[in-house]
């Protein structure tokens, strides 16, 4: 016979109706098998769960005390973690000056709808690699599906985002910052004889860059000392990104002269956008008018002494205050347009630069297309690595699941990102389309910003920015 008063049947209620609520918010009645476990631990008390708290030894009642806070912590954390919001940090200066490097972010993973785990069991409190053990986070199985639970929106156009890095679903440790698809591509052309690609029909370059691909990505894998073990990583388990969505799915996106157009119509820029410029002064420029313009030490590193000449990224605010030091300034002019080193898709050849990007269509959940040799490099890598399927062109044709075809329907929606500092951003103009499973959550406000060039005393904290929304960065 159950002895339980009211009370612990009034808790056991409340707890078990917020936990099918959560559940039915899931849409998996997986967890009812939990059920069971909440009705012991408040109603039948049949599994002794504080077994300890009855001990007569001062030294369990005080290590058991702490295990339990513990795991309490941990089980709070993880939860709260993967379905509610988590912190993040700005770490690289793609956003500056609309996010700066050490801005600390709470970011909401409810506004679009947070993902059920695809590597469900994992530490709490970190992406992928353990610290001092620096050993994987995760368990790779169970793996689930991706699958996305009801949230208060939508990605829209022009907001900011955090989510997983799509090219990081292969890694090479030692340089873990790099995509290794272009790194790869990159070092099998160095390897290669020069070839004159625009003298070739498409077969033929595809050949050629193929080539550039296995013997580049064959040199990563015999050389570990140099680039590190080269490992695979879920979607949730990737390195978190944060950029500016500036291109939307089933939309065509183009970069001309800078300025991004989406099915013909310029986009609005953002209020802080920044690009780089050649600033030749009389000489140094003065720590304070810097730390005044938001001019920050990493903006500076490129400084040519014999020339006097800045390499450096500017708003256009920064421009005109600098433009009106004549005592410090002579000129300013824009650095030369360039590819920077490759740009996606890796393997066309496409005469665009950072500047003057596409024609690019973003390839839309439901839509279909016409394959051709001509547009599958910028749609194989969805095709492929984000869909699952397996691709191959033999003969000037193209085979998916083994079947010839010359179409293809996209089962996701992609989206395109850019960081604000235009020049100083590794984003989608160089490793492609976000797919909607890479998503994670919007930035809601900046709960703390810490100065990297600064001192505790000296300005550290910018408290001009704390609790700043970061939907008010237009």
């Amino acid at each position: 016979m159950i002895q339980a008063s009211r009370k612990q049947w009034i808790k056991f209620g409340i707890v078990l109706v917020l936990y099918l609520i959560f559940l039915i918010w899931l849409k998996s009645w997986l967890g009812l098998v939990v059920v069971p476990f909440i009705f012991d631990a408040y109603i039948s008390k049949k599994i002794p769960w504080t077994w300890w708290k009855k001990s007569t030894n001062k030294t369990v009642l005080t290590v058991m005390g702490w295990v339990d806070a513990i795991v309490f912590a941990l089980v709070a954390v993880y939860f709260v973690n993967l379905y509610f919001f988590q912190n993040y940090v700005i770490p690289s200066s793609s956003l500056e000056k609309s996010l700066l490097v050490g801005d600390y972010l709470f970011v909401s993973k409810m506004s679009y709808g947070a993902r059920i785990p695809q590597t469900p069991l994992h530490m709490p409190l970190t992406q992928h690699t353990l610290p001092v053990f620096n050993c994987k986070s995760y368990l790779e199985w169970p793996k689930w599906d991706y699958k996305r639970v009801a949230g208060l929106g939508e990605v829209q156009l022009n907001d900011i985002v955090v989510f997983n890095f799509p090219a990081g679903d292969t890694v090479a440790t030692g340089n873990p910052a790099e995509d290794i698809y272009r790194m790869s591509y990159a070092i099998g052309k160095q390897l290669s004889q020069p070839i004159d690609l625009a003298s070739l029909n498409l077969e033929q370059q595809r050949d050629v860059y193929d080539y550039y691909y296995s013997i580049g990505r064959k040199y990563i894998d015999e050389n570990p000392q140099l680039y590190g073990e080269v490992i695979t990583r879920p979607v949730d388990r990737r390195e978190n990104y944060v950029k500016r969505c500036v291109g939307m799915p089933g939309q065509t996106l183009e970069i001309k002269n800078r300025i991004i157009y989406l099915d013909g119509k310029a986009n609005k820029e953002p209020d802080n956008v920044q690009y780089r410029y050649f600033v030749h002064t009389k000489g140094m420029l003065p720590e304070d008018l810097c730390h005044e313009l938001g001019i920050s030490q990493e903006d500076l590193m490129a400084y040519y002494t014999e020339e006097s000449v800045y390499n450096m990224p500017l708003t256009e605010k920064a421009k005109a205050a600098l433009l009106a030091r004549k005592d410090l300034v002579t000129a300013i002019e824009n650095v030369p347009d360039d590819d920077a080193g490759g740009l996606y898709p890796d393997n066309k050849l496409t005469g665009w630069t950072v500047d003057n990007y596409g024609p690019i269509w973003i390839p839309k959940k439901g839509a279909t297309i016409d394959l051709t040799l001509d547009n599958l490099p910028m749609y194989e890598r969805p095709i492929k690595n984000y869909e699952g399927n397996s691709l191959e062109v033999k003969d000037g044709k193209i085979y998916i699941n083994g079947q010839e075809t010359t179409k293809y329907t996209f089962k996701m929606d992609y989206y395109w990102m850019m960081g604000d500092n235009r020049h100083n951003s590794a984003d989608s103009r160089f490793w492609g389309f976000v797919p909607e499973d890479h998503i994670v959550g919007k930035p809601i406000f900046i709960w703390l910003s810490l100065n990297q060039d600064r001192g505790w005393f000296d300005g550290k904290i910018r408290w001009n920015r704390l609790f700043k929304f970061v939907d008010s960065i237009k």
